[in-house]
């Protein structure tokens, strides 16, 4: 092992952390200045930014005639993002969620990953499927400025009464923020990359499998740029970026990448995608609804879940992938124990948020 690769990935890592805090630092003062909920920016700005990566990765493909590796990173970083990013930030400090996430954004990203499911049910994405998918992504844009538009005064409000007024608006000031956020993009872009890069020489060189390698540094390193985010924004108490990045971050990938990926070249979709790897996108995004909607937070114990859960899913793609002896048994545990019990706990404790709400509502007063 060559003495630059360790540096590779110290700097790569290293470059993460500079650029996350770089990017989180602009986008909540540009959110400040120009009156936009951090929500908003952390559901646009921040989330399509650290969602480049996934995108240079998909035109690539796309370009090159392999179209189909994009689904796959798609669905692999969506899974990736609310379970292991959610999980480890609500591990680090519970995650208060907007409202707006469980009445609009949550619903929405479900919805599109049920929608590209249908899609995807004659095995392939065609150009029509990509532009349904990109003119998505332009009207939630669209929706997402006017809805802050409308914020605009009690945004303002919100961040007077917590920060005090502030008088740092000028164009100086703003021109500083915005290179915050570009500086911040490009070095979490580079540091992913070299950080990715450099793991697959060590864990070749420590003797571990092209497979191995594939199923966890490659699927996870295009999403290092959404974890290096929502951990600072976490750490930084800017939760609504946290939250809104990785919600972000879904809702891009599906309707942008998968999208124009769609428009360059047709997508083929695997039997195996439309039948486990899709499914458990969908059932992710349905993980969000009920946790989301009880207490209006993510517990600790329930980023412990999600964290968990992840762990599950990459036991079976390891051991599918290696035609493992212990697949069988692990799919009977997995699909007839501990999955049963989680959308038991969950539809439990939705239904609880639901009628204590409802509760309140009819005994207050009028």
């Amino acid at each position: 092992m060559s003495l630059m690769v360790l540096v590779l990935f110290v700097v790569g890592l290293v470059l993460l952390i500079v650029g996350a805090e770089l990017l989180v630092r602009g986008a909540s003062r540009l959110a400040q200045i120009v009156g936009i909920s951090p929500l908003i920016v952390g559901l646009t700005v921040v989330a399509f930014g650290t969602s480049s990566p996934e995108l240079a990765v998909s035109t690539q493909s796309a370009l090159a005639g392999q179209a189909d590796i994009a689904l796959g990173n798609v669905v692999g970083s969506n899974i990736f993002n609310v379970l292991v990013i959610l999980g480890a930030c609500a591990l680090i400090m519970p995650l208060v969620i907007n409202q707006q996430l469980v009445r609009l954004d949550v619903p929405l990203m479900i919805g599109i990953a049920g929608l590209l499911w249908l899609l995807a049910l004659d095995g392939r994405i065609g150009r029509l499927d990509g532009l349904l998918l990109f003119t998505g992504i332009i009207a939630y844009i669209v929706f997402a400025i006017r809805q802050s538009r409308r914020e605009n005064a009690e945004v303002r409000a919100e961040y007077d009464q917590e920060f005090g007024t502030q008088t740092e608006t000028g164009a100086k000031y703003l021109v500083i923020q915005v290179i915050y956020v570009v500086v911040g993009l490009v070095l979490l872009v580079l540091g992913a990359r070299w950080l990715v890069d450099s793991a697959v020489s060590i864990a070749q060189v420590l003797g571990v499998s092209e497979l191995m390698i594939g199923l966890t540094i490659v699927a996870a390193g295009t999403s290092m740029p959404e974890v290096a985010t929502s951990i600072v924004a976490t750490i930084r108490g800017e939760r609504d970026i946290a939250v809104g990045n990785v919600i972000g971050s879904n809702i891009f990938n599906m309707l942008a990448i998968l999208g124009i990926t769609g428009l360059i070249a047709p997508i083929e979709v695997a039997p195996i995608a439309l039948q486990v790897d899709i499914p458990i996108m969908i059932a992710v995004a349905l993980m969000c609804f009920p946790i989301f909607f009880t207490g209006m937070q993510i517990a600790r114990w329930e980023g412990g879940l999600f964290v968990g859960a992840y762990l599950l899913y990459t036991s079976y793609l390891i051991l599918y992938a290696s035609d493992n002896a212990a697949l069988p048994l692990f799919t009977t545990i997995v699909g007839y124990g501990i999955v049963p019990f989680i959308l038991l706990l969950l539809a439990v404790l939705g239904g609880r948020a639901w009628y204590v709400r409802h509760l309140k509502k009819e005994v207050s007063p009028k």
